[in-house]
């Protein structure tokens, strides 16, 4: 069997894969003094927290606990039951006390979002914190960034490839449970190695965390062959909501607030049902529509080739990736699509539609 040789240069590119980027190198030197043994620190990510979002806190708990420091998580909204896995019996999830579970820390880090208004609830008790705030991202920041020290980097494939990072600056063990948080963030970020955003070093990550100790198919069952009923009924509902305007290539689903309650479908159901408008075939811009309630919109934007779904988002208050974003509007269910898909068509016929 032909094996190909690996000469010097491929040895060099893959250990610059390996590498640590200088930029990152300096900006987790600006946050170590923050990293006080002893210290209290309180780890907190975006409204309705994705694997990125856990995957990074849970490891970035074992990481902090590794130098000494006290750990809580205190996110805006309750720990997705997909992702408890991560938690352990070793990591504090402080969401529940709400608010509270601020009192008395001397750090705040926040993950996977550099716009304090994503902190929901948590928002208003941020801003009025004394003790210094960091930020570990890879979006652009938002309107209304958050923190005194910011680690970020839009090339990282997920806010986990710069914890992973972190550790490694930092000389601290990645354990197999840290290595299995780390690996799911890198996993559901990149749409299980699929998106645009897996990059050569995602691979290579990836790759130090299997080595690690991941083990590859129990991850996949984990995140990905858990499917609960209630998710299944509402991909029915939301399936026969399905519109496709291919002149333009723009496919959208709506999920009323009644379809919702009647099926007993939470958050973690509704994650990932926009990959389905996104799959038909010759669709740039996909769209989801979620009626909250109480006259909220939840707007899921997903972009291929080279449509910018966070350019459409921000139309409307929200941010996210190029290809994966989001915003909250005000206003019916009818209205929000009315809105929307009339801004889409119109950004839409401004993008030359890319070869390929």
């Amino acid at each position: 069997m032909y094996a190909p040789s690996r000469t010097p240069a491929d040895n060099a590119v893959i250990e610059d894969l390996f590498s640590v980027p200088r930029s990152r190198i300096d900006a987790i030197r600006e946050l170590e003094p923050l990293l006080v043994p002893g210290a209290t620190v309180a780890l907190s990510t975006h409204l309705n927290a994705d694997g990125d979002g856990c995957g990074s806190e849970a490891a970035l708990a074992r990481l902090l606990a590794q130098r000494g420091m006290h750990v809580r998580i205190v996110n805006p909204t309750p720990w997705p039951a997909l992702f408890e896995f991560l938690l352990g019996d070793d990591v504090e999830d402080a969401t529940a006390r709400g608010v509270e579970a601020l009192a008395g820390i001397d750090l705040l880090l926040v993950l996977d979002i550099n716009d304090v208004r994503r902190l929901g609830v948590l928002a208003d008790a941020v801003r009025a914190l004394s003790v210094p705030i960091g930020v570990i991202d890879h979006h652009m920041p938002g309107d209304e960034p958050i923190g005194h020290v910011t680690y970020a980097d839009t090339a990282a494939c997920a806010t986990g490839e710069l914890v992973f990072d972190l550790a490694r600056t930092l000389g601290l063990e990645i354990t197999p449970a840290i290595a299995e948080s780390l690996y799911c963030a890198l996993l559901t970020d990149t749409g299980g190695f699929r998106f645009s955003n897996t990059s050569p070093r995602a691979h290579a990550v990836a790759a130090a965390l299997l080595a690690a100790g991941v083990a590859p198919e129990s991850m996949y069952r984990r995140i990905y062959a858990q499917v609960k009923p209630s998710r299944l009924h509402l991909l029915r509902e939301a399936l026969g909501t399905l519109q496709i305007d291919s002149t333009i290539g723009l496919s959208w689903i709506s999920l009323p607030y009644e379809v919702v309650h009647r099926t007993g479908a939470t958050t973690d159901d509704v994650d990932g049902l926009v990959e389905h408008p996104r799959s038909v075939a010759g669709t740039r811009l996909a769209l989801l529509f979620r009626d909250l309630g109480h006259g909220k919109v939840k707007v899921s934007f997903r972009s291929t080739g080279n449509v910018d779904a966070q350019q459409l988002a921000r139309q409307f208050g929200g941010g996210g990736h190029v290809k994966a974003s989001g915003a909250l509007l005000v206003g019916t269910l009818e209205d929000t699509e009315r809105l929307v898909i009339a801004a889409a068509r119109a950004y839409l016929a401004s993008v030359p539609v890319a070869n390929g």
